[in-house]
Order: C-alpha cells, then sequence, then structure tokens
C-alpha cells in the first residue's frame, strides 16, 4: 500500500511499551553513571575493579554508550508514534552496541573484569536490540510506520 498507513496492530503497542521500558533502563544507567559516577555503580552492585574499568572508558566510548542508550529510547518512543525513522535509529542503538561490546570484549580485558552476568546482560541486550530491530523494519514494510 502506498501513501497509506494501515491501522496499529496490538502488537505494536505491546512490544513499543516493552521498549520503551527496557531502554529507559540503559537512558537511567548511563545517567546516573554519568552524574554520581563511582557512587552510582558501587550502588548498582559493581566491584572496585568493574568501577575503575568503567571510569577508564575513553571519551569515544563514552560517547557510543550514550549513542547506543539515548538512540534505543528514541527509536522505541518513534516505533510507538509509528514514524518509519524508528528502524534506523534502532540500527544506530545496534552499532553503537556493538562498538560497546568491541571495546569490552576485543580491545580491553573489559570481559574479564565484568565477569559472567555481564556477558548475559550483553547477550540479552543484543537479542532485544536485533529484535527491535526486525520488528521496526518489518512494521516499515507492512505499512504500518509512516
Amino acid at each position: 500500500m502506498t501513501g497509506t498507513t494501515l491501522k496499529a496492530p496490538w502488537h505494536l503497542w505491546l512490544i513499543g511499551v516493552i521498549a520503551v521500558l527496557f531502554n529507559a533502563i540503559g537512558v537511567f544507567d548511563f545517567t546516573m553513571g554519568m552524574a554520581q559516577g563511582a557512587r552510582y555503580l558501587a550502588s548498582a552492585g559493581m566491584t572496585p575493579d568493574q568501577i575503575a574499568h568503567y571510569l577508564a572508558m575513553p571519551v569515544w566510548m563514552t560517547a557510543a554508550w550514550a549513542i547506543g542508550v539515548w538512540s534505543a529510547f528514541i527509536a522505541s518512543i518513534l516505533l510507538l508514534l509509528r514514524r518509519k525513522a524508528a528502524f534506523p535509529v534502532f540500527v544506530l542503538s545496534l552499532a553503537a552496541f556493538l562498538i560497546n561490546l568491541l571495546y569490552t570484549y576485543v580491545l580491553t580485558d573489559g570481559g574479564a573484569i565484568m565477569g559472567r552476568s555481564m556477558a548475559i546482560t550483553s547477550a540479552v541486550i543484543a537479542i532485544l536490540l536485533l529484535f527491535f530491530n526486525w520488528y521496526a523494519q518489518a512494521m516499515g514494510k507492512r505499512g504500518v510506520l509512516r
């Protein structure tokens, strides 16, 4: 259907709300980490070595983290607003997350420092980001997003 949009299916609202809530956690974590630093990270249960790893991140990595969490949150809102821009913004968030993984697991010893629980968390985030990307693209192709 060119030039028209379909009625939003019920699952758009379910997935959109889940995406907003999930990605709001990332925004909160980033904002608190930047605002309160080591104090927040310690309150989140991080060890002194994990806190040191986070505090030693280069500026470009902090920028990638910010882009990742904020673009995922914005893309989630765009999905609820039924905007086609949701898909490319989700792609941006996934790209930023992959940079985060590259830094943590390839360029530094962050994987060993952060431990198994962070690896599991990273896997869950990756799966959800891939799903949100796929879903936004599918809804765009179906004409649900405008």
